[in-house]
């Protein structure tokens, strides 16, 4: 987490214009890092993601103690990734099949390390923050995005699925336009 977190913050020191930054699933850990400090950072958008505390990790979320049947650790490289099978039903199921097959082909594995990895800094508590819930999503639970949700200041539902940007971007693109036009503190 904390070498995605890097990346992104060395992208938005090459910015010189005010940036919302969106952090979708696991990407709400990267940007609340990422995002701790940099004054053209101007919103957070988090979409179906963790917002945590400093001290919270991804594998504090959630209550189970062991990963769900879509999640395929491998201890003996120290990854973890997801079972293709699963993915269509519990992540995409309102997505068409080309953005499915897309996206299947895109399916990488993480280090295992990320998931006890806490953030450096909480950015949401210094920048403009919206959590976007997503209704239909079949993979976090909408009760527990809306367990989220109540970090942030202001709160959208949308009638999606786990990627709204892939079965209704337009719903998506509106929510962060209106992040965009929201005026700086």
């Amino acid at each position: 987490m904390y070498a995605d977190a890097d990346a992104v913050t060395a992208a938005l020191g090459e910015e010189d214009e005010p940036v919302v930054l969106v952090g979708h699933s696991y990407g709400g850990m990267v940007i609340i890092d990422a995002a701790a400090g940099c004054g053209n950072v101007k919103h957070l958008v988090y979409v179906t993601s963790v917002m945590p505390e400093r001290d919270e990790t991804m594998s504090s979320f959630g209550g189970a103690r062991e990963p769900g049947p879509w999640m395929d650790p491998h201890r003996e490289d120290g990854t973890m990734g997801v079972k293709a099978e699963f993915l269509p039903e519990a992540f995409m199921q309102d997505c068409d099949e080309p953005s499915i097959a897309e996206e299947l082909e895109r399916v990488t594995r993480q280090p295992v390390v990320i998931f006890g990895q806490t953030p450096r800094a909480v950015a949401w508590r210094e920048k403009p923050s919206t959590y976007v819930v997503c209704a239909e999503d079949r993979a976090t639970p909408p009760e527990a995005q809306w367990g989220y949700a109540r970090r942030a200041d202001s709160v959208v539902e949308l009638p999606t699925g786990h990627h709204p940007m892939l079965s209704r971007p337009e719903l998506l693109a509106r929510v962060l336009a209106e992040a965009a036009a929201t005026p700086e503190e």
